[in-house]
């Protein structure tokens, strides 16, 4: 969100400079408009529901700015640099970002009155401005720990003002994505082997992907997905994305989504530019209702005690990114959790496993899960010895937040600041 912010206030910043705009503060050799000062303002008291006329308010937020800055100033100080490659994965987030916001690559260029590319080089140097203020301040600050005792002084003072802690699950899961029958995957096979033929003899890729892909975020880009850092994409999609060279068209690779066909743009570093053509295939209910026999099964299995969650979910479950972990989601507390899973657990005991129930993942995909209640923490006062971990991280965020308003004390003192207000 930081990143976003950041674009908007840079949007604002080049508007601003298109027409007369006062100066509310300087610092160092850089000027915050009053512009900037009215958005993040009018974007703070709207989130915070306060009165963006608010005089403390306006100080806060003119504060905040001044400080950034400060931190630009520092890492300037400190020869902090950022890699070009990492400015330019930066900026490419931040536009795949708003064109997935805004819909299209066209609309955002309308918003904006330019078009992107002029957009990222209108960017590109408060962004770098940006990373630098962030890695001095990580520098300062990244490896800041806390002891049991600094953890036991801070809850000894505040231990009245921290509150109620709300009902807390430790939840596990094993989630089943439907796979569809082999008649309608060969017939979506069938339709990708069909446009990879029309490629290979020399067809536009984007042309293609426009008519044809169902991917809806990038069909429109002529299925192209930006940069993309290791680890984001799917494992199959990933791993042939990974193996081409620049401008290679891969075969057919399968993944939970369909068939893709991947042409590689582009590769920076831990980061790859890709397009895509995505061939789905559309799930039956005879799909569905196999996905929830099967995971009635594995839950028939562990409750007789012929085998235990863990080892099911570690095997069976789609979820690869708990399923290697035994299918243990974390901890939460019960706001934390949407209506669908709140139900599911108020009826469990600790050490229980629901019956198979519809899981959306979101508005194109979908699948059924077991949910296991591994621990159940009624609500209750903050205590040290339950609440250790969550006592921790507020204890450590207090010595930061300490050391940050004196480190920033340090900066006024030494660089040069002022407001114009």
């Amino acid at each position: 969100m930081k990143y976003i912010l950041f674009v908007l206030l840079s949007f604002i910043t080049i508007n601003a400079q298109q027409v007369a705009d006062k100066i509310a503060a300087v610092v160092d050799n850089e000027i915050i408009l009053k512009s900037e000062l009215d958005f993040r303002l009018t974007m703070e008291a709207a989130q915070r529901n306060l009165d963006p006329k608010n005089e403390t308010l306006q100080k806060q937020i003119l504060n905040q700015l001044i400080e950034e800055k400060l931190l630009y100033a520092q890492a300037e100080l400190d020869s902090v640099t950022v890699k070009d490659e990492q400015v330019t994965e930066v900026l490419e987030n931040q536009i795949n970002y708003f064109i997935q916001q805004y819909g299209s690559k066209e609309k955002l260029e309308q918003i904006y009155g330019m078009p992107v590319e002029k957009i990222k080089r209108t960017m590109r140097d408060d962004t770098r401005k940006s990373l630098m203020a962030q890695a001095v301040q990580q520098k300062k600050f990244g490896e800041l720990q806390v002891s049991r005792k600094e953890v036991e002084e801070f809850y000894e003072s505040f231990k009245d003002s921290l509150g109620i802690v709300p009902d807390k699950y430790t939840l596990a899961h094993i989630f089943q994505n439907p796979k569809t029958g082999e008649q309608i995957k060969k017939k979506a096979k069938d339709s990708a082997q069909s446009l990879l033929d029309t490629l290979k003899k020399g067809a536009d890729f984007a042309e293609l992907a426009k008519k044809f892909s169902n991917d809806q975020g990038s069909a429109s880009q002529g299925g192209d997905l930006g940069f993309v850092k290791r680890g984001v994409l799917v494992p199959e999609f990933e791993a042939a994305a990974y193996s081409l060279s620049q401008n290679q068209i891969s075969g057919i690779v399968e993944t939970q989504f369909g068939y893709h066909i991947i042409q590689l743009l582009e590769r920076r570093g831990d980061a790859v530019h890709a397009r895509h053509i995505l061939i789905k295939f559309n799930t039956d209910d005879q799909a569905d209702l196999k996905a929830i026999e099967f995971l009635n099964e594995l839950r028939d299995s562990i409750t007789s005690g012929k085998n235990i969650f863990e080892y099911y979910a570690k095997k069976y479950s789609d979820d690869k990114n708990t399923g290697k972990f035994g299918g243990e989601l974390g901890t939460f507390e019960v706001n934390q959790l949407d209506k669908t899973l709140t139900d599911i657990i108020y009826k469990l005991r600790e050490g229980e496993i629901s019956f198979p129930k519809r899981l959306e993942i979101d508005r194109n995909t979908y699948g059924y899960h077991i949910v296991k209640l591994i621990k159940r923490v009624p609500e209750h006062k903050a205590n040290l010895d339950i609440d250790f971990s969550e006592i921790k991280r507020l204890t450590e965020y207090y010595k930061r937040q300490k050391l940050y308003a004196k480190w920033m004390e340090e900066l006024k003192e030494k660089i040069y600041w002022e407001t114009r207000l």
